[in-house]
């Protein structure tokens, strides 16, 4: 088996082109599940197969548990990626970050604005042994390069679309 090894140095390199160039791109379809209800009893599977997760509403919003929900899996989507940034940006750097560690929490909570839903997420950046002045540099920084950080500042393309026939597309 091969030894995992992190993204190359270069991947941290600007883009100068005019259009998006997409890197990478996946698919994850939800169904609903025993109540036909993605949130409740939803299977969250993806293009490749490498997820195929049960979704249950958590009982804090009345439901049974026993399953993950989307708000684990953008918080676990989140800290990832912030780790990654944050580990080649201290590679790079030639900044040792043995024991680092990214927590984040979200929130799902109703949205005084409008009254419905707002998410909030707490990013917490944990950089033993790293010299308080050198981290908070590198936590700056990986804040510009994480693009979950920056979909959380900027905001994010979201394209949504109704298909209304099998013709159109299949899950």
């Amino acid at each position: 088996m091969a030894t995992l090894q992190p993204p190359p140095l270069s991947l941290l390199d600007k883009y100068k082109g005019r259009d998006t160039q997409t890197l990478y791109s996946t698919t994850v379809t939800v169904t609903g599940g025993d109540a036909s209800h993605g949130r409740a009893s939803g299977i969250a599977r993806s293009d490749d197969g490498n997820l195929d997760v049960h979704l249950r509403l958590p009982k804090a919003l009345g439901g049974p548990g026993g399953g993950t929900n989307p708000e684990q899996l953008f918080a676990a989507g989140y800290a990832a990626c912030f780790h990654g940034a944050l580990s080649l940006l201290a590679a790079r750097a030639g900044i040792p970050v043995p024991g680092s560690a990214v927590k984040v929490t979200v929130e799902f909570s109703r949205d005084p604005m409008d009254g419905l839903f707002v998410l909030a997420a707490h990013t917490r950046i944990y950089l033993p042994g790293v010299k308080r002045t050198i981290a908070e540099e590198l936590v700056r920084n990986t804040e510009r390069y994480c693009p979950y950080a920056k979909m959380a500042r900027q905001g994010i393309t979201n394209i949504v679309s109704l298909v209304l026939s099998d013709d159109d597309e299949t899950p």
